[in-house]
């Protein structure tokens, strides 16, 4: 997962990620879980919630590189880790739409998700479109970004210097989730 955001001065883009997503996803009949399988747009039953643990996410630079402990630090304040270290950002998925079914075997189903998601304690509803590409195996590529602000979730945008250096309101996220099927729990033995 990736969040992006600018900032006033010198350095106009900043970005911090996390390597780990966790949560689960339930789908009913008709998701698409292997390449190429048929699928009509349309209403999808599907539940997720995924997760990124706060203090997983660190500042890079945009080659990848760590960037700067102390901006660290005043994320992981602004996310409340510092008063619950279990913190993390959340999402429940409570509608699938698939708005478009690949036009290859290698290409991505295009759906619109909606769903309600929790930063630093405030819950908002979100509409975004993703994209889910199966891998084969029941294994897939979940990816999808869009823009939030950190005001919607009573977040003030962190500044510094004496308030010369100010981040911009609006963030993007972005992510890749790889799911895949849970193997059948074996059965009781008696």
């Amino acid at each position: 997962m990736r969040i992006e955001g600018t900032a006033n001065m010198i350095h106009t883009h900043w970005q911090v990620e996390s390597p780990l997503i966790g949560g689960w996803l339930e789908a009913g009949p008709g998701f698409p879980t292997e390449p190429g399988q048929a699928a009509t747009p349309g209403k999808v039953q599907a539940k997720a919630e995924v997760f990124v643990m706060v203090r997983s996410l660190k500042s890079v630079k945009e080659d990848g590189t760590p960037y700067d402990e102390a901006m660290d630090r005043v994320m992981y304040e602004h996310l409340k880790a510092d008063t619950d270290p279990k913190a993390r950002i959340l999402y429940r998925l409570t509608d699938l739409t698939l708005k478009e079914a690949p036009k290859s075997k290698d290409a991505p189903y295009v759906f619109e998700a909606k769903g309600d998601i929790v930063v630093a304690g405030v819950t908002n509803q979100v509409t975004t479109p993703i994209n889910v590409l199966p891998q084969g195996d029941k294994k897939l590529k979940i990816t999808g970004s869009g823009a939030v602000k950190m005001s919607d979730f009573k977040m003030q945008p962190p500044t510094a210097l004496a308030g010369a250096l100010k981040t911009g309101d609006e963030v993007k996220l972005s992510f890749e989730w790889n799911v895949m099927q849970r193997a059948p729990a074996a059965a009781a033995s008696k």
